[in-house]
């Protein structure tokens, strides 16, 4: 701890901080444009001017850029200076000068950095009155929109984008006051990282293009925090609405998951919510003729015809869904009972997740977050794709290989915020990273050493590595020279790391790769080392579901197919993307009443007897556990029209129709507010206990008040409705969380979930942030990051798995189909995404050139391919790093009901004379 003086007062400070840092930390205010927290400091900008003083005595001082002067021991400074305060303004003055008079119409406008700096630096006046100097913008895609004109050449997107994010197709060209900032070319920034760009310019240089489509200024928007549902990483966001639309989704700073960013599909993926395939009204088929539409129906009257069916019904199937709330999926266990309720997945799947269960339940490693993913200092990646699977992990392992060159760092005293000095000192080095998988992106590019093999073999060289490290653990005998060098080579730098990390995923259907992460993490934890393990799972609360426990798909299939049950309730799961469509389209025709309660359209919805519409999460309160076992809240952030409302709460509804005859209420009968739901899950299973204390409750109040959704600044709010009426209506009532759905409530320190935007006077844009901490970059003050309900308890290894696979042998007619995951094609919800959509690829198969040869297939043709009665129209990639006898299928909507992985015979799979050549 150091202690600095800034005009004449002292302040304790961090010594590994820079001057700019620790005032902002303490509440002062410094203009700034090209310092970043999770970029550090390059002095581009010459913003951050202060003047420094030797001693007391010294009555003249030199300016010096705050955010390139460390925060030393006795440091005495002054940011009211005038000379300093000048030189500021000065600063100022020349950045505006080419900068257009656009604010009103700029989508940055009163949410803008430079306007709050210029502010701060009462610059009022422009004097130039020459002809400003001006650019052609760019075609970017669907996510961004360009307008170069407004750039003030800080480099923020660039560093963020080639340096951070590892992009290489946005690059600043020319030179002096004429540079630009762009793309070669027109066309799609192809980072998946490319929506930060948004967050990250101080201007309006790159404004989010879907936002404009139906742009509101911030101050108008209803805000809450959300998580986003699009993978299982469980990155924060704040959802922001205005009339019924979600217009926006931003980053919301959490230390211990996403920090500072977000992926494009999680930034993008959002206006799902607001499609046209979304159910608004309640569906009846009231005679059991299927080849009848349903009917729309109120919602009293669909709930007492359901609940007429079900006190009707021989037995009940409930199945869940890994994308639905852990109480959504607790209100189906509660109302069907808990041996008739079923998780919504394959076995497969299900033994997956176990499998990861049982690894995080009772062995001594902890799972990693996403900060801890950042501080690693060796990674070894088996078998998940992560830039598609994951991408915001993978983001964080990019962070990573700047660990161990660190040390270099170190001795030669360089900050670490001194982000040019740090890359000039480390140069190329970068700290261990292997990666391992089936299919190749560009983030290989940044690995010590790739390996692309078949799941099997991949296995096989994670039990080599955790045999070469020792400490117990079962070696593979029969491993081949160069694969025993790989592993060895592993070993080592992992066994040398201090915070080493090792990630598996299920998306492959591998058992083995999981175990032997597992043996790997716990031989280094037998060494003395701090691991860590993290496992990418499938969907956004597939650990909630999987710690709720519940039969599979399949056996939910036997007991209406052997007559156990006749009736069968759907939760936000589309089981023609978990099972093949024979099987599904039999329990349907078998079930008397299919009931399903969904947001959004699907095969499943489109058999549906009674159709309930459910709450999207935007729309409803919600609990997630993300992969690494952590319990996150999100609220609700508008209440939506028709009849959809929470899927728990249908259930809840359902239980109490139900239950009238009999006369007495208990279980989700009962449940009659969200908290009711919150303690009804903390009894669900051990791990829930104390998912009360994940966020504040609905009773929560400070000085009496409820937390406003809305700024203090927020408009129109009669106007909106002038054309039906001239008086206001009251906002509505919310009774299950503490957040009121109006501009008035409490307006200070809060717990880090209540907060529905980051705004600090003088502090309109999200740079704000930096108001909610007492350290920048650090938690936010009063953070709730969400509690971890997965905690090693054991100390050693309690076992080690054996069950070794045997070296994949391709075959002479048989192919391993192994699913390829795309990051915009993949996820059921943001495919409902207009802007999304737009960046799906066409379905391919993937083969190994030789592969294709024996095939009789060229590159880039297009196929016809028959699997289980189906036909699937595909262009062919024939890719040296598929492994031999795999063909790989990219899961995109065209292909989402194939199930893979699964040995295929493509021989007779590919229709003869059915290819053609693409264009």
């Amino acid at each position: 701890m150091a202690i600095i003086i800034v005009d004449n007062k002292s302040y304790p400070v961090d010594e590994r901080q820079n001057l700019l840092a620790a005032c902002l930390g303490h509440g002062l205010n410094v203009p700034y444009f090209c310092w970043h927290p999770a970029m550090g400091s390059v002095g581009a900008c010459r913003q951050c001017a202060v003047k420094q003083f030797k001693d007391d005595r010294d009555q003249s001082g030199r300016l010096v850029m705050s955010c390139m002067t460390p925060a030393t021991n006795g440091t005495r400074i002054s940011i009211d200076d005038p000379e300093a305060k000048a030189f500021r303004a000065s600063v100022i003055e020349w950045l505006m000068v080419n900068h257009p008079h656009d604010c009103p119409v700029c989508d940055e406008g009163g949410e803008c950095h430079l306007q709050d700096m210029t502010v701060m630096t009462r610059h009022v006046y422009r004097r130039y009155r020459f002809p400003k100097r001006t650019h052609r913008n760019q075609s970017l895609g669907p996510f961004i929109r360009h307008e170069m004109n407004r750039c003030i050449q800080c480099y923020r997107c660039v560093r963020f984008y080639r340096d951070y994010a590892g992009g290489r197709d946005l690059n600043v060209f020319g030179s002096h006051d004429a540079l630009y900032f762009g793309r070669e070319q027109d066309g799609t920034l192809e980072n998946e990282f490319s929506g930060n760009l948004v967050e990250v310019c101080p201007t309006g240089v790159f404004t989010d293009k879907t936002f404009f489509h139906h742009y509101t200024r911030k101050w108008d928007l209803q805000s809450a925090q959300s998580i986003c549902p699009h993978c299982s990483l469980g990155c924060n966001t704040t959802a922001g609405e205005r009339s019924g639309i979600l217009r926006r989704i931003m980053n919301r700073f959490n230390s211990q998951v996403n920090g500072y960013f977000l992926c494009d599909r999680g930034r993008f993926g959002y206006e799902y919510v607001n499609s046209d395939q979304r159910i608004k009204r309640a569906l009846v088929r009231p005679e059991r003729d299927r080849a009848k539409p349903a009917q729309p129906e109120g919602m009293t009257q669909a709930v007492e015809f359901a609940a007429d069916r079900l006190r009707h019904a021989r037995g009940i199937v409930g199945i869940g869904s890994p994308r639905a709330s852990l109480e959504a999926n607790v209100a189906l266990r509660s109302l069907v009972r808990p041996e008739q309720f079923y998780v919504g997945m394959d076995e497969h799947e299900h033994r997956l997740l176990s499998t990861v269960l049982t690894i995080l339940r009772t062995g001594p490693v902890p799972s990693a977050s996403i900060h801890d993913a950042e501080q690693s200092d060796a990674v070894f990646v088996l078998g998940a794709d992560l830039l598609n699977e994951a991408p915001r992990l993978a983001l964080a392992l990019l962070q990573s290989i700047r660990q161990q060159p660190m040390d270099r760092v170190d001795d030669l005293k360089i900050p670490q915020w001194d982000e040019a000095a740090v890359r000039n000192a480390v140069q190329n080095r970068r700290g261990p990273l292997f990666l391992t998988g089936y299919q190749r992106t560009w983030f290989h590019e940044y690995a010590t050493d790739s390996y692309f093999a078949a799941p099997d073999d991949l296995a096989r060289l994670g039990f080599a590595v955790a045999g070469s490290i020792g400490q117990g653990a079962p070696s593979v005998p029969d491993l081949g020279s160069e694969v025993r060098e790989r592993a060895q080579r592993i070993a080592e730098a992992l066994a040398q790391a201090q915070r080493p990390l090792i990630l598996a995923g299920t998306a492959s259907g591998s058992h083995a790769t999981i175990e032997a992460a597992a043996n790997i993490a716990w031989a280094l934890q037998h060494q003395g080392k701090q691991p860590r393990l993290s496992f990418v799972l499938p969907e956004c609360n597939s650990a909630g579901l999987a710690l709720l426990g519940g039969g599979t798909l399949t056996e939910a299939f036997d007991a209406i197919s052997q007559g156990k049950a006749d009736t069968v309730i759907v939760l936000e799961n589309d089981l023609y993307r978990r099972a093949d469509q024979a099987q599904v389209d039999a329990c349907f025709d078998r079930a008397q009443t299919v009931m399903v309660i969904d947001s959004l359209m699907h095969r499943t919805a489109a058999r549906a007897d009674v159709l309930l519409p459910a709450a999207t999460g935007p729309e409803a309160n919600g609990t997630l556990v993300n992969q690494e076992g952590r319990a996150q809240r999100f609220y609700q952030v508008f209440e939506p029209d028709g009849d959809v409302t929470e899927s728990w709460r249908w259930l809840s509804d359902l239980a109490r129709a139900t239950s009238q005859e009999a006369g007495s209420v208990s279980g989700v009968a009962t449940w009659r507010t969200f908290d009711d739901a919150v303690s009804a899950t903390a009894t669900a299973a051990p791990e829930l206990a104390r998912i009360g204390e994940v966020a504040p409750s609905a009773s929560f109040r400070l000085v009496g008040q409820k937390i406003p959704r809305q700024s203090e600044r927020c408009s129109g709010r009669t106007s909106l409705i002038s054309h039906l009426t001239v008086h206001e209506p009251p906002p509505p009532v919310d009774s299950n969380s503490p957040l009121g759905f109006t501009m008035e409530g409490y307006r200070g320190p809060l717990p880090s979930p209540l907060i529905s935007q980051f705004w600090a006077p003088g502090w309109n844009s999200i740079q704000a942030v930096n108001r909610y901490q007492d350290e920048v970059g650090g938690p936010l003050r009063d953070e709730m990051p969400g509690l971890r309900i997965l905690e090693p308890v054991a100390t050693k290894a309690p076992y080690w798995f054996t069950a070794i696979p045997r070296a994949f042998q391709p075959t002479s007619r048989q192919w391993l189909l192994l699913p390829l995951s795309a990051v915009f094609g993949s996820e059921e919800l943001s495919n409902q995404a207009p802007a999304i959509a737009e960046r799906i690829s066409k379905p391919f198969l993937s083969l190994h050139p030789s592969d294709g040869a024996r095939l009789n297939l060229e590159d880039h043709r297009t196929i016809e391919l028959a699997l289980h009665g189906t036909t699937y129209r595909l262009a062919v990639r024939l890719d040296p790093f598929t492994p031999l006898g795999t063909a790989g299928l990219s899961l995109v909507p065209e292909v989402s009901g194939v199930r893979a992985p699964a040995w295929v015979d493509l021989f007779e799979a590919i229709q003869t004379g059915r290819t053609r050549r693409v264009a």
